[in-house]
């Protein structure tokens, strides 16, 4: 089973386990969740410290507070490898990269939490799962994880 979920238009790891608790555990809020978001726009500083705080979003209807997070702009485009789908191009207007780092994972809540400051997601990538990382793996690759990394 899928620990955690990916829509179709994200991207990243993705933990797999046949152990219902090891699932628990890691959806849980005690494991972080971090992923780099490119946005429509350049987001500005009041933009992050509003989804930082924590931001009114809707979930099939019902109205939600997100906990804080962490958020920062990235200086540097991360240069993963483009998209088979194309989103955009260039003559639309600039976009930004920004890291989120959140604990819980409500549906598309990033998604919908950059859409609230006025910064729509254009991509998104999971990086990291608590302490098990992205890192070099290739897209469809496979590693094996003994045990979980807090």
């Amino acid at each position: 089973m899928a620990i955690g979920r990916l829509d179709k238009d994200s991207e990243g790891l993705l933990l797999l386990t046949t152990d219902g608790k090891v699932s628990a555990n890691i959806t849980s809020k005690k494991h972080e969740k971090e992923y780099y978001v490119q946005l429509d726009g350049i987001i500005d500083d009041a933009a992050i410290a509003t989804m930082t705080s924590g931001i009114e979003i809707s979930i099939r209807g019902v109205i939600f507070k997100t906990t804080p997070c962490r958020a920062h702009r990235l200086e540097e485009d991360p240069n993963f490898l483009p998209r088979i789908q194309k989103i955009r191009d260039d003559r639309h207007g600039p976009t930004c990269w920004l890291s989120i780092t959140i604990k819980e994972g409500k549906y598309r809540q990033v998604r919908k939490m950059t859409a609230a400051v006025g910064f729509p997601t254009l991509r998104l990538m999971r990086l990291r799962i608590g302490g098990v990382h992205l890192g070099d793996l290739e897209a469809g690759g496979v590693i094996e994880v003994e045990e979980f990394q807090m």
